[in-house]
């Protein structure tokens, strides 16, 4: 290793320990040079400064309620037309079993994302989110992008504070952080040259964080992109919860070739995924949290996540068909017994938190929310 080397990651390590944000260029040369090692330990201390030895997870179930959509992602393999075998779509007393399901497994929240079913107006969609919440009226529910929401701003005419003020008043509680993709438009005109734009994304997490909503936010990596467009992402989130703090969590997302427009393109290996994780943590010192989904990454290479930056696995994920069906070879939901055993395992404590990041309180088969969960 040359001194000019060893001096950077000398000048970074102090950066990271006296607690000073890191710049673009740092980032770069973080995510392209340095080793995998060194990264986790710096990320490391980042996760323990700010959650201890605590590992979350969440009780939670997955509702996509149609697969036909107007978009022809190349990196997805979910969606159907409208005419093909594999085309459904979820009617109400369809929706209200998931719901009885939800509830049999004592989940704190179900997640609601799907296609852009062309033929659906609005109140389709507001009736999805008004039908969990008066099937139960506890349950957190996390749903629609902003992919989604740009969508339902189009086919309304209605500015995007408008169609969240709707979906809030049927029930919503938080969106999740899907549809980001990467923000540089050059990358993202390969991958989705027709949905929703960086500035668009953006632009309605914004205006849900004004409305009082918590969002998530996700980076889907290790396609055509490069470090500068992965840095460049993490640094424009950065910025919007510098101004909005409303971001929860970041999930870094490792893109599924199979059966997709880009299946000529190789799996990302397990230490891109340990690295794209810990210069998450490392980049991001504005979120909370940093989710090992394992759902993408498989229960080990999440187990490991959690010694390189993360601090949260998810949760049960039952029936999540999206990334399933782009070659994801996990389970179909896991057990509350085996992600503690996954989080144990690993040296960490495992902690149930419900959407909102707050302590849950189990009682048999009722549970209720205490305080937030940070340490």
């Amino acid at each position: 290793m040359n001194r000019d080397y060893q001096a950077r990651i000398q000048e970074i390590t102090e950066k990271v320990y006296a607690g000073e944000r890191l710049n673009l260029e740092e980032g770069v040369f973080l995510d392209r040079e340095v080793d995998l090692l060194t990264l986790g330990e710096l990320a490391n201390y980042v996760r323990e400064k700010k959650n201890g030895n605590y590992a979350y997870y969440n009780t939670n179930i997955h509702l996509n309620p149609t697969n036909v959509c107007v978009y022809r992602c190349r990196f997805c393999a979910f969606r159907s037309d409208l005419k093909s075998e594999k085309a459904y779509v979820f009617t109400e007393q369809m929706i209200r079993e998931r719901v009885r399901e939800a509830q049999e497994a004592g989940a704190t929240e179900i997640h609601v994302v799907g296609g852009l079913h062309h033929q659906k107006k609005f109140d389709w969609y507001v009736d999805v989110i008004r039908t969990i919440r008066q099937a139960d009226p506890e349950i957190h529910i996390k749903g629609w992008t902003a992919v989604e929401i740009n969508w339902f701003s189009h086919i309304t005419k209605q500015p995007y504070d408008w169609v969240l003020r709707q979906l809030v008043e049927a029930g919503l509680g938080s969106m999740p952080g899907g549809g980001a993709e990467i923000f540089d438009e050059t990358i993202r005109q390969q991958l989705c040259e027709h949905k929703a734009d960086s500035s668009r994304w953006i632009e309605i997490h914004r205006a849900a964080h004004q409305l009082g909503l918590r969002s998530n936010a996700t980076m889907l990596y290790g396609h055509v992109e490069q470090a500068e467009h992965r840095i460049d992402h993490l640094h424009r989130l950065r910025t919007l919860q510098d101004e909005t703090g409303g971001f929860q969590t970041f999930i870094p997302l490792a893109f599924h070739p199979e059966n997709t427009g880009l299946d000529h393109l190789p799996k990302p290996t397990g230490q891109m995924d340990l690295r794209m994780m810990a210069v998450s943590r490392l980049m991001l010192d504005n979120f909370d949290h940093i989710k090992a989904y394992w759902i993408m990454l498989g229960e080990k290479t999440a187990q490991v996540a959690l010694g390189f930056g993360a601090d949260d696995l998810d949760g049960t994920v039952v029936h999540e068909t999206i990334y399933h069906d782009a070659g994801a070879t996990t389970p179909q939901g896991l057990t509350v017994a085996q992600l503690h055993h996954l989080i144990r395992e690993a040296g960490r404590i495992p902690l149930e938190r419900d959407t909102l990041y707050r302590k849950v309180l189990r009682d048999g088969h009722r549970w209720s929310v205490g305080e937030p969960v940070l340490v």
